[in-house]
């Protein structure tokens, strides 16, 4: 049998190591890439006439039209149920400011010389405030703080066979670690954050306390069955007999997410990839804190209280 226990201090290495690259790259772009909706700015969508154009060459075009570099553009796709879901193709320009009208009459000329604009296609034009992408980004910050305190309080009261609050706080450190992880890899890869990533967060805290729960079940009740055994072997004796069923869960739900992702990015759906993509780091992270974060942290935390316990009669 694998000594989880004995190479947790492996684990944690690890994973602090991918948290410092995480963080370096933070520190070295200044925090994380906001999007229009938290940041603020102009979002401009126009119709294509077909889905086949580049959206980067789209994107160097605006850029040299107003001379900004603080634009983006990507390719995103929806389906008109009206004419036998006939596939309609939208370029989106996203910039980090507001933009004049003058600007963006310059953006539109430029690319529709450049481009095949559908002439009478739809176009929408929006402002995004940043005091409301603040709002939401500190309403959803408020949620995943809430829902810790919420897992912590649950957690102590259903396994307080395993010291509730000592079970509840290492599971929390997992769910961290997972947002922490999700949050690194945006910030090495300068990802744009906007609120699929906040939706993404929150369903992968769920996710993730799932999977802890499921091995602290196993540890409940083969403490329950064998008192006698020490607390690190009955760990390992629990992580392995829920092993097969912690992969096989991860595994299928991961096929199904990819499949999302992969046809969302063939497609161009932007809304779908930027949801699916952070929920898949998110569940393979999830799988790994419940594994090898949150159980082995428990039994050391748990060895040191019983330390300590061991030392008071001998003080007094």
């Amino acid at each position: 049998m694998f000594d989880y226990v004995g190479k947790r201090k492996y684990f944690f290495i690890l994973s602090s190591v991918l948290l410092l690259i995480g963080l370096v790259a933070l520190i070295a772009r200044q925090g994380l890439n906001l999007d229009v909706q938290f940041r603020g700015g102009t979002q401009i969508e126009i119709q294509m006439e077909n889905g086949d154009f580049d959206a980067n060459r789209a994107e160097n075009i605006a850029k040299e039209a107003i001379g900004k570099s603080s634009i983006h553009a990507q390719k995103s796709q929806t389906f008109d149920t009206t004419h036998d879901n006939e596939t309609i193709s939208f370029l989106v320009i996203k910039s980090s400011g507001k933009l004049t009208d003058d600007e963006r009459n310059k953006v539109l000329t430029a690319l529709k010389s450049e481009l095949n604009v559908k002439e009478y296609g739809e176009m929408i034009v929006r402002d995004v405030d940043p005091s409301i992408g603040a709002e939401l980004l500190t309403k959803g910050l408020l949620a995943v703080a809430l829902s810790m305190v919420l897992l912590i309080l649950y957690i102590g009261i259903r396994f307080n066979i395993m010291s509730g609050l000592v079970a509840g706080f290492t599971a929390v450190v997992a769910v961290l670690h997972d947002v922490l992880m999700m949050v690194a890899v945006y910030a090495v890869f300068n990802i744009p954050v906007n609120e699929s990533f906040i939706a993404a967060v929150l369903t992968v805290l769920g996710y993730s306390v799932n999977d802890t729960i499921v091995i602290y079940d196993r540890i409940r009740e083969n403490s329950k069955a064998s008192r006698k055994e020490s607390i690190s072997t009955l760990v390992n004796s629990s992580i392995a007999q829920s092993m097969s069923r912690t992969i096989n869960t991860t595994v299928t739900t991961l096929i199904c997410v990819i499949t999302v992702f992969a046809f969302a990015a063939y497609n161009g759906i932007s809304s779908m990839k930027e949801f699916t993509f952070p929920l898949i780091i998110g569940l393979i992270s999830g799988t790994y804190s419940s594994i090898f974060i949150a159980t082995p942290l428990w039994e050391l935390l748990k060895e040191k209280q019983a330390e300590r316990k061991a030392a008071a009669p001998a003080k007094a």
